[in-house]
């Protein structure tokens, strides 16, 4: 309009022009300190504040920095909410004693708790199922749940030198997106339960085999007493004798029978405790000095320096018990019972044939021998290879089923070695305490 110089009014325009660039470059700087404050928040969670407005105040609309301050609040409140229940159910996952596997859209292994993991192994998360548990019942159960089903019910058996007996639920988790998982495996044990049922069937059956021999003698004993013999005093003192032994034989069948029925009940869970072998089979060669002098015989331990090994001591002690009650009882008179400890070789033969390394106890008698087709039979319950001489030396065809039962409870192996006229030896091969006890867990294949 003429009012003012153009010079001045050049001066000026440029004057505001500077001063709008530098309002405009503080709030888009203000701008993009915001956007990259979301981003990082969207993303990572991060906890940083707010970035501060600037020195000459904040130009963007009233409370919108306020808005997104308690926007990030709020936000934090729920991942730390989210986070502490996800610690929540980590630990309740990893605190049940059952066995648990959560499986994802394409039947890959996302998580096991640890009991899953003592039962089927470690590191086995990012495998297919397939290759974790090869049942194929239990994985056309998944295979249903996972096309559409809601859950499956199956029983399956997980082979081992000790099998156990599992039952699997099978559940489809609600909401689960593809990378989550989708499927839950809940495994039960019933190794116990089927042992139990399968136990009291075979107490039945072996105890009603077993007891009617000495009941049917005790039976016609007393009838003679109150009859015929009534009034023979020799008799009388013949017959209460044999009366005597039948009844302690009774009573040791019973006790072997209930020690294999609770040995029988635990084989399928290794010990954790130590003990060492060395003072478990001098006490034991103790107990039995007097029994093997009454036939000229001697027990000779040989035992080098020895690691101790993973075992529970009252069965390790019952299994020497045995083995040495054997060697005295089917020995030869005026021998010698050899009892040789030694530490298995590193990658020997023993150690393989082992599994592990541990040690080696074998128990050697001077006598008749075995016959080669007996030796596979001698632990099952009541096998006897002269059934006559093992009742008149009082055996119940127990003793080498409860060493048995105990070894592989261990996860031990036994071996029998015998030829006609040459004697026996029994080898019993432990685990040393030494060896994690993770590998004991694991049941190894026969």
């Amino acid at each position: 309009a003429g009012l003012v110089a153009p010079l001045v009014a050049g001066l000026a325009a440029a004057v505001v022009l500077g001063l709008m660039v530098v309002m405009l470059n503080q709030h888009f700087r203000r701008l993009r300190a915001l956007t990259g404050y979301l981003g990082r928040l969207r993303r990572a969670g991060d906890d940083s504040p707010l970035p501060g407005a600037p020195s000459g105040g904040d130009l963007l609309s009233p409370g919108l920095s306020e808005a997104i301050a308690e926007t990030a609040r709020e936000q934090r409140e729920r991942r730390h909410d989210l986070e502490d229940t996800m610690a929540l159910n980590a630990a309740v996952l990893a605190g049940l004693p059952d066995p648990l596997i959560l499986v994802a859209e394409n039947r890959r292994v996302l998580r096991l708790n640890p009991a899953a993991e003592a039962l089927l192994g470690h590191d086995l998360a990012g495998r297919d199922l397939a290759l974790v548990v090869r049942n194929p019942a239990l994985l056309a159960a998944v295979d249903a749940v996972l096309e559409g089903g809601e859950q499956e019910s199956v029983e399956f058996a997980i082979p081992g030198k000790v099998e156990r007996a599992m039952a699997a639920r099978v559940l489809r988790l609600p909401g689960a997106a593809r990378e989550s998982a989708s499927v839950m495996i809940a495994l039960y044990d019933l190794t116990g339960v089927k042992q139990s049922e399968r136990m009291r069937a075979d107490f039945v059956a072996n105890v009603s085999h077993e007891l009617r021999t000495p009941l049917t003698s005790l039976i016609g004993f007393i009838e003679t007493l109150r009859g015929p013999a009534r009034e023979d005093a020799e008799a009388q003192d013949r017959f209460l004798k044999i009366m005597e032994e039948q009844s302690h034989r009774m009573s040791r069948l019973v006790d072997d029978l209930l020690s294999l029925s609770r040995i029988e009940l635990q084989e399928h869970t290794a010990p954790s405790s130590q003990s060492d072998i060395e003072p478990i089979l001098r006490s034991v060669a103790s107990t039995l000095e007097l029994e093997a002098a009454r036939r000229g015989m001697r027990i000779e331990i040989a035992a080098e320096a020895l690691p101790p090994v993973i075992g529970v001591r009252d069965e390790l002690t019952q299994v020497f018990q045995n083995l040495l009650d054997n060697a005295v009882k089917y020995g030869e008179d005026n021998t010698v019972i050899r009892v040789a400890a030694r530490r298995l070789a590193r990658g020997g033969a023993g150690e393989r044939r082992l599994g592990r390394a541990g040690v080696k106890i074998s128990v050697t008698n001077e006598g008749e021998g075995i016959e080669r087709e007996h030796i596979p039979r001698l632990t099952e319950r009541f096998y006897r290879v002269d059934s006559r001489r093992s009742r008149r030396l009082g055996g119940t065809g127990l003793g080498l089923a409860i060493v048995k039962h105990i070894i592989n409870r261990h996860r031990g192996v036994l071996e029998i070695e015998s030829r006609p006229d040459e004697g026996a030896t029994f080898s019993v091969y432990l685990p040393s305490a030494a060896e994690a006890a993770a590998a004991l867990a694991t049941p190894r294949a026969s």
